[in-house]
């Protein structure tokens, strides 16, 4: 939950300025967009697997570079 206090002498639009940025740092709209619509578990479970391949497979690119040019 994110809430925003309005200064005093702060103007609605700097507010909501505010509001905003706290959001994306909160990561509120990127789950939103994540619950927008309905994914069935096995989906979701692909995905995640997915990712994890991604990841493993971009560290092991970077720890091959690190080697490469030591």
């Amino acid at each position: 939950m994110v809430n925003i206090k309005v200064r005093e002498g702060e103007s609605i639009e700097e507010a909501i300025r505010r509001f905003k940025r706290e959001c994306e740092k909160n990561g509120v709209m990127q789950e939103i967009k994540k619950r927008e619509f309905y994914k069935a578990p096995s989906v979701l479970k692909k995905e995640k697997l997915a990712e994890t391949k991604r990841k493993i497979r971009r560290k092991m690119l970077k720890d091959s570079r690190k080697f490469r040019t030591a």
